[in-house]
């Protein structure tokens, strides 16, 4: 079984809109319609699910609703943290250890059926999967505070990464079941918190696309417009 989860209960505070990302009118649909849109169609996806926060539940079950998205099993309430979100997910497939999750954020409207497609392949052979594309700027380590230059990164060993991410269920459970044990765990995506607390696990990369961008700031919706009316080569 392989289950896309889309992650779309952030209030998308950096953004500076009243509106939270995931509902912003991108060419004609929300963000989040063209995110879930992607996953429900694609060939390889047997379920998605959609956690958002608790405020958004009835808003997001009129929008999968108005869409007739088939392939929409559960709306799911989230947490405060990133993490809470995925846990909701990961708990709600308890029961199945060997399910393929793919988790992506909404606010990634424009990844393609091309990154879904080779991350599924990848999973055939890992139990944890990053999407990423390489750096091309010089990467530099500046002190905590930011307030200068410490050391300059090999930028050949680096990569950004994006998302989906995939997992079996039973990895990113019991990475998640160790972590919640740490007293200083933090965690930003989940491949993160697979790669500090399962060091076992090899997390395989699968290559993304610099459309796959995530909808930050406010001008990044003038970007997407644009990379929404062309197609991707």
């Amino acid at each position: 079984m392989n289950i896309g989860v889309i992650l779309a209960a952030g209030s998308g505070s950096r953004t500076g809109l009243a509106t939270p990302k995931q509902f912003l009118p991108l060419g004609g649909k929300t963000v989040l319609e063209h995110s879930v849109q992607t996953f429900n169609n694609h060939k390889g996806i047997d379920q998605v699910v959609i956690v958002t926060a608790p405020e958004f539940m009835d808003r997001v079950k009129d929008i999968v609703k108005a869409n007739g998205w088939t392939k929409v099993t559960a709306v799911l309430a989230g947490g405060k943290e990133r993490f809470d979100s995925s846990l909701a997910a990961v708990r709600h497939f308890a029961d199945q250890p060997e399910t393929v999750m793919l988790f992506h954020d909404a606010a990634r409207p424009l990844v393609s059926d091309r990154i879904i497609t080779d991350t599924l392949k990848a999973m055939e052979q890992y139990d944890a999967v990053d999407v990423a594309i390489p750096a091309v700027d010089t990467i530099v380590q500046c002190n905590r505070e930011g307030t200068y230059m410490e050391s300059i990164q090999d930028r050949n060993l680096l990569w950004r990464m994006q998302t989906p991410q995939g997992f079996r269920q039973k990895t990113i459970q019991e990475a998640y079941q160790i972590a919640l044990k740490d007293p200083n765990f933090t965690a930003t995506d989940d491949c993160g918190t697979v790669l500090r607390y399962l060091p076992d696990v090899k997390v395989g990369i699968v290559r993304g696309s610099e459309r796959n961008i995530k909808l930050t700031y406010a001008d990044d919706l003038s970007l997407l417009e644009f990379l929404l009316s062309r197609q991707e080569l």
